[in-house]
């Protein structure tokens, strides 16, 4: 069968690509293949949200699994149940920061780590042979409900605590962190206000993305009460994005190196994990604490499967994807916002002062169109071609695209997945320094295309 799951699972538009009887093969699958007894199943507030889950459940009983029902909680609450439930398996249904008419399926394994490449070839394979493990009726899975937000409380607790008594705008987008979010600041002791906190699958307040342009209210409001931070969560709060004392966004790439270079200061160095797309104040942040970084492919589940194979200290992507590995391994918004007030307290910084410490450099990207079937054929050529053209490099990859290290900067080459593009992203120490290495990149991609494949 054709490829079902990405990066971030199964996903699309809501009962058009992700039908009932999609989701609950689907189910059937993942239940077949990791032999579950206990599951997990959870969901952010989109209005497809019942529907789906009816139908995951009803493929998960029907293999003999009983499911731990969660209700309405973040991603990282049910995957962190997963793991503290012990459950073979957890289903967090999402479409994360997309619209509202899309809905998803992400699977988490027993250890809360989303199901790499290698578990979801497996998956579609049961499904396109067709051969689910069906259970006899006298030992079919039942339905239990859980309340999956008092472990997770436990454990954002336990590992944070403050003596400030902060002062916190939160903005769940209507989304699923609701109720988690302002629950767990307050009970940090933050005087918290809540912004579009009201549970509603057609995010009406705002897209569910949180970035400058969506996050204009928050800003507003976190200078008009003269609070300490702003925090938003996109739509199931994997994500996280800070708005500073002054009601400005804070730059995702430099809030992650600040947090980088403070888990690694805090440690006494480590590796840090991000991805190839990610700016290099990281390892300029990073090299000053004795840290190392290590780059991966663009997805959550790909930095946290680095964050576990070289335990590193923090890892995340610069979309608001943070991920705490002394807690677990999904990405988790609710507990970055209280362990970025701990980093602002351990300092003594505002926010503008903590991530004003990462140095700021110069990002241009282009988009140059290039055939489907080509694409790829492209970006295998231009690992040479490149590397002749910048000579000077001090670093090669081919882990996501091609991306070169420079002297005063970097360049990364990728195809897209769903267009007929190939994106060039570029970061220059300075605004010259990029404009010449995008220029000479761009002229090297024009003519790797126009040559014959």
């Amino acid at each position: 069968m054709a490829k079902l799951f990405g990066s971030s699972g199964v996903r699309g538009l809501a009962n058009v690509d992700l039908t009932p009887v999609l989701a609950c093969r689907v189910a059937q699958a993942v239940a077949t293949y990791s032999k579950a007894k206990k599951v997990v199943v959870a969901k952010d507030t989109r209005v497809s949200g019942d529907m789906i889950e009816a139908a995951l459940v009803a493929g998960l009983t029907a293999c003999g699994a009983d499911v731990l029902l969660a209700g309405v909680v973040p991603t990282p609450v049910c995957a962190y149940a997963t793991k503290t439930l012990s459950a073979d398996a957890g289903f967090m249904l999402t479409a994360s920061h997309n619209p509202p008419q899309y809905n998803g399926i992400k699977v988490f394994n027993g250890n809360a780590l989303s199901y790499m490449d290698s578990d979801q070839a497996a998956v579609e394979k049961i499904m396109g042979e067709n051969r689910p493990a069906l259970a006899d009726w006298r030992v079919l899975g039942s339905v239990v409900p859980t309340e999956a937000t008092t472990v997770y409380m436990d454990m954002a607790l336990d590992a944070v605590s403050l003596k400030k008594p902060w002062k916190v705008v939160v903005d769940p987008g209507c989304g699923a962190s609701f109720h988690v979010a302002p629950k767990l600041l307050k009970a940090l002791g933050c005087k918290v206000t809540t912004i579009n906190a009201q549970p509603d699958g057609h995010f009406p307040a705002r897209k569910s993305e949180p970035n400058a342009e969506t996050l204009v209210d928050l800003s507003r409001t976190v200078k008009a009460l003269g609070a300490d931070l702003g925090v938003a969560f996109d739509g199931d709060a994997d994500r996280v994005a800070f708005i500073d004392e002054k009601g400005v966004f804070a730059n995702f790439d430099r809030s992650l190196a600040a947090y980088g270079a403070f888990a690694l200061k805090r440690n006494g160095g480590g590796v840090v994990v991000t991805n190839v797309e990610a700016s290099m104040c990281i390892e300029r942040m990073a090299e000053e604490y004795g840290g190392r970084v290590v780059r991966t492919r663009v997805g959550d589940i790909y930095v946290s499967e680095a964050i576990k194979r070289d335990d590193a200290v923090f890892g995340g992507e610069p979309c608001g994807a943070w991920v705490h590995p002394k807690q677990h391994l999904c990405p988790d918004g609710p507990l970055s916002a209280a362990l970025f007030l701990k980093a602002l307290e351990e300092t003594e910084k505002t926010v503008s002062e903590f991530v004003g410490e990462a140095p700021e450099y110069i990002t241009m990207r282009e988009n140059i169109a290039c055939k489907n079937e080509t694409k790829y054929k492209v970006i295998e050529k231009l690992s040479k071609s490149l590397k002749e053209a910048f000579a000077e490099y001090t670093d090669f990859s081919t882990v996501d695209g091609v991306r070169l290290a420079l002297k005063n900067g970097w360049l990364l080459v990728r195809a897209s997945g769903t267009e007929p593009l190939i994106r060039l992203t570029v970061e220059g120490e300075s605004t010259q320094a990029a404009k010449d290495i995008t220029q000479k990149a761009t002229a090297l991609i024009h003519k790797q295309i126009e040559a014959p494949q």
